[in-house]
């Protein structure tokens, strides 16, 4: 079999690496939502260029990277943007907090489907906001991922949204804000157009502004298109603030970059108004990676998910032998495992005490699930899955 360029095993842990350093030699970090794959060359040359040509001062945003912004957002996702409804930032997570804080008042309830990225709900919480959390129920079930087991969870179902407590959740009259995750992390879930109509039909009703993260949007695995919730119609253009990074697709998180969509004027202001003086302008390379990614690393991210999908299929079977479930994971890298038949008071904890660092459920709304990165080479997912596997049998022996 031929190698691919995602095989290559990289040592980071001379890197002040956040994944690789925060656990001893012995560990291997599947945590964070950081790949341990090399960037794209067209990235790597175009920064090395620009670093050669020097003086690396203030800097505005080139009008090439607008452009290809657009041309981005039109040709992977049919979504017509103007570049003057672009805004261009250092990350992704001071955006959701700012526009919790910017576009919501302390008296305001922000919505938010669950389990989730834990920034999408201490974006409310820090605010001062009242977090409304609305669970995520296995599709044409009534479990939702708050209850101790999901009996009836296999590889073929997904993750959606309770449509009941989610309406009850909208029509509260002092409900303002709903903060969706599209793809959803951790669950994977790619909302389908029928779906994401009917959460911008309760947003229009209630007259809610809708904070879409869609950062994973570019890694899709499965055969489904990534429909930004703000292309449905002109309204939910209008009351949207969409979310995007080459950051998670790209493997440039520590360069600093995502940018906004937000095509009603009055949110635009409200939210630049809150931005100046608080959260800085995006870091320079950041913006040359953006650009060298959109233009040219097209190529690139089909080979990355080919791999992803190999990677994902190596899970699936590894859980067949496993007490340990996993629901339909259409998008990202990350897992979504529900660890509850194991009995462990910390699912987490266990699998860290033999040697595989995982997020932990607890930090999404379960303690009973964990969240695996699998965007590594699969030498080193097939070591964590075997640590993990043996772990399992010493249950079965006490």
């Amino acid at each position: 079999m031929d190698k691919s360029v995602f095989d290559k095993v990289i040592d980071r842990t001379h890197m002040s690496s956040a994944k690789w350093n925060r656990y001893s030699d012995d560990v291997i970090p599947m945590w964070v939502a950081d790949m341990d794959f090399d960037s794209p060359n067209c990235i790597k040359t175009a920064i090395q260029k620009r670093v050669e040509e020097g003086v690396l001062g203030y800097t505005m945003i080139p009008e090439s990277l607008k452009s290809i912004l657009v041309n981005h957002c039109q040709n992977a996702y049919d979504w017509q943007v103007e570049a003057n409804h672009l805004i261009h930032l250092p990350g992704l997570v001071c955006a959701l907090h700012l526009a919790a804080r910017a576009l919501t008042s302390e008296d305001d309830s922000i919505i938010v489907p669950g389990p989730v990225y834990y920034h999408l709900t201490k974006a409310p919480e820090l605010a001062n906001r009242h977090l409304e959390s609305v669970p995520l129920l296995i599709e044409n079930s009534v479990e939702s991922f708050t209850e101790k087991a999901i009996d009836n969870m296999s590889e073929k179902d997904r993750w959606v949204i309770d449509k009941e407590k989610f309406e009850t959740a909208c029509a509260a009259k002092n409900a303002k804000m709903i903060m969706l995750c599209n793809p959803h992390n951790p669950g994977g879930t790619v909302y389908r157009r029928e779906e994401l109509e009917e959460i911008h039909a309760l947003a229009k009703k209630y007259d809610l502004i809708i904070v879409s993260d869609e950062i994973h949007c570019d890694l899709i695995l499965d055969d489904q298109k990534h429909i930004p919730i703000a292309s449905l119609n002109e309204d939910a253009a209008q009351r949207t603030i969409t979310l995007m990074s080459p950051s998670k697709t790209y493997n440039v998180a520590g360069l600093g970059y995502a940018f906004a969509v937000i095509a009603n004027n009055q949110l635009r202001t409200q939210f630049n108004k809150a931005r100046q003086s608080v959260v800085p302008d995006p870091n320079l390379l950041g913006l040359v990676a953006a650009e060298a990614a959109y233009k040219d690393g097209e190529a690139w991210r089909q080979e990355l998910l080919a791999y992803l999908r190999k990677n994902r299929e190596f899970i699936k079977n590894s859980l067949k032998d496993l007490p340990l479930k996993m629901a339909s994971s259409e998008a990202t890298y990350l897992a979504w495992i529900d660890a509850s038949e194991l009995n462990l008071d910390d699912p987490y904890r266990f699998f860290l005490e033999a040697g595989v660092a995982t997020s932990s459920g607890s930090d999404f709304g379960n303690s009973q699930f964990i969240r695996l990165n699998f965007g590594c080479p699969t030498s080193i997912l097939e070591q964590a899955m075997m640590r993990i596997s043996k772990a399992i049998s010493t249950l079965d022996k006490t």
